[in-house]
């Protein structure tokens, strides 16, 4: 009997799955789709706990959606799979294509390892997939708005459809699903297609009108949450689209939204082009600038990190994140700028520390957001931007809700205070931090380096 093999990677779904259509369609009326996911050590062992036990949550819902026929292997994709395709005789093996440093090598070495069976890549985790748009001349897109606009112009095909009977080859021995992570009381958002479904149609419904207005305050209930659904696949960003394209042509609550998904395609496109630039500046001459080493710089780091810098809105973002494994996106900029401008730190110190604790946690978003605001990356101007902490705390939580939600020793200090408490009547609470560092020194210093630079 007729058998494909689809191997799940960031696309933990059945519905808007080209891939599994392509399956399907090669096994044929009579034949069986065997479903596969690999569990691989060069991805497991850097993901920090939350992404572990997020995906494993995925995993598990996934496979219950499945009726129990995916199977789990543990190991090399490039030796596992060639072994499960022999097994059960299968005649191609059915992915969405990878666009990651990692995932764009893993694949050409299992592509080899299959020999003649062909490793069939039908979509993306993207509306376009990275790398298909390029200038008027012909070069990778370095800046976010020329490429929203040809990203916007390029189009997305349309959310393929469900199959409406998958025969899953089932009896196939499976390992167990990963162990379960102990994360200490870190709150995960429901895992898998159904839930991510629901906290869209939830956003869309309710929260998407106010979008504008309420996408930059961290107090408030005002995004969609769906990252970590997205960076594995639970929905796919053409899903979105497509239901938005019913909404009022050029609203200004779709076009903020969308832009979010643009980003996120952006970094990828970036990556594409450039995957050295996950790990080194895209930028080599701000790559330059000198930053903090030492004892001093340890503590200052290991300051941020536990949230007790002395800057309420630094502090709260920081502590978010060890609570929900997230950080609002308006605070991740600010914490961000606080920790290469302020504190004067290495940008790559951040995106690990951000990686190893958020659930989102995506190579090329993450560190290319971390770049933007180190002023090394896409950033067309980056070298004066150094976000004022208690500026920002005052703009974007006015009341003071967000940090008194994370930071409990400022609870009972007035709202004219709360984002500087040093200025209270009665000075910093107990058991709350003085500021590690005065920022408008600070800011002067990192300009001065950017300034360097630049004249060099």
């Amino acid at each position: 009997m007729p058998t494909s093999l689809l191997w799940f990677r960031r696309d933990l779904r059945l519905g808007d799955h080209p891939a599994l259509l392509a399956a399907v369609d090669d096994a044929g009326p009579d034949g069986n789709v065997l479903a596969v996911f690999v569990v691989d050590p060069a991805l497991w062992r850097p993901a920090g706990e939350p992404r572990r036990q997020f995906l494993r949550d995925c995993l598990a819902a996934l496979q219950e959606s499945l009726g129990g026929a995916l199977v789990l292997r543990s190991g090399d994709p490039s030796a596992v799979l060639p072994a499960l395709v022999r097994g059960v005789g299968a005649s191609s093996v059915h992915v969405s294509a990878d666009a990651g440093p990692y995932g764009r090598c893993r694949d050409a070495a299992v592509e080899q390892a299959l020999g003649d069976v062909p490793l069939v890549r039908t979509g993306s985790p993207y509306a376009v997939t990275p790398g298909r748009l390029t200038t008027q001349e012909g070069t990778p897109f370095r800046v976010f708005s020329p490429f929203a606009r040809a990203w916007r112009s390029h189009g997305w095909r349309a959310p393929a459809p469900r199959p409406e009977t998958v025969r899953w080859l089932l009896d196939v021995p499976s390992d167990a699903l990963p162990p379960g992570q102990d994360l200490d009381g870190v709150r995960l958002p429901p895992a898998g297609e159904a839930a991510a479904l629901a906290a869209w149609e939830r956003f869309r419904d309710d929260l998407l009108p106010g979008y504008p207005e309420t996408r930059n305050l961290p107090a408030t209930n005002g995004t969609s949450r769906l990252s970590a659904y997205l960076k594995y696949g639970c929905l796919h960003p053409r899903t979105l689209l497509a239901d938005l394209a019913d909404e009022e042509e050029g609203t200004e609550a779709v076009r903020r939204f969308t832009d979010e998904l643009a980003w996120r395609e952006f970094y990828a496109d970036v990556v594409w082009h450039r995957p050295e630039s996950t790990r080194e500046p895209l930028d080599p001459r701000t790559g330059a600038i000198e930053y903090d080493t030492g004892p001093e710089a340890d503590a200052h780091f290991a300051a941020w990190a536990e949230g007790r810098t002395g800057y309420p809105i630094v502090d709260a973002g920081m502590r978010q994140l060890l609570g929900e494994a997230y950080v609002h996106n308006r605070v991740r900029m600010i914490v961000a700028s606080f920790l290469v401008k302020d504190l004067h730190l290495d940008w790559r110190r951040g995106a690990r520390h951000f990686l190893q604790h958020l659930v989102d946690g995506d190579l090329a978003s993450n560190n290319h957001g971390w770049q933007w605001v180190a002023g090394t990356g896409t950033d067309a101007s980056p070298y004066y931007r150094v976000f004022n902490p208690t500026r920002q705390g005052r703009q974007f939580d006015p009341a003071g809700d967000y940090v008194r939600r994370w930071v409990p020793e400022l609870r009972d200090v007035a709202t004219a205070h709360v984002h500087e408490p040093w200025t209270a009547p009665g000075g910093v609470p107990a058991g709350y931090p003085e500021p590690v560092v005065e920022h408008a020194v600070e800011r002067q210093v990192a300009l001065a380096r950017y300034q360097e630079v630049r004249s060099s």
